[in-house]
């Protein structure tokens, strides 16, 4: 089994699949809380992204809500410079 791979469009498809949207209707620069994206599914997010090593925190990405902006955030996070 391959590593995952933690890319924006990667984010994008599961945050869309939280949502039960479709990746493409999700902008970069919308809000994802407009979307209905709530604290309980940013935990989920979360927790998926720590288990493939990106230290990521509730805080970094409840206060930016973005995909942008959470992409600013988790690319530096990356394990292994990705």
């Amino acid at each position: 089994m391959s590593e995952a791979v933690l890319t924006l469009d990667a984010v994008r498809a599961e945050v869309a699949e939280l949502l039960f949207e479709d990746p493409a209707e999700l902008t970069d620069d919308e809000s994802l809380l407009d979307w209905g994206l709530d604290s309980v599914r940013i935990m989920s997010l979360v927790e998926r992204w720590r288990r493939l090593g990106v230290q990521v925190t509730f805080a970094d990405l409840a206060e930016r809500p973005t995909l942008a902006e959470w992409w600013a955030v988790l690319e530096p996070k990356l394990p292994g410079g990705q």
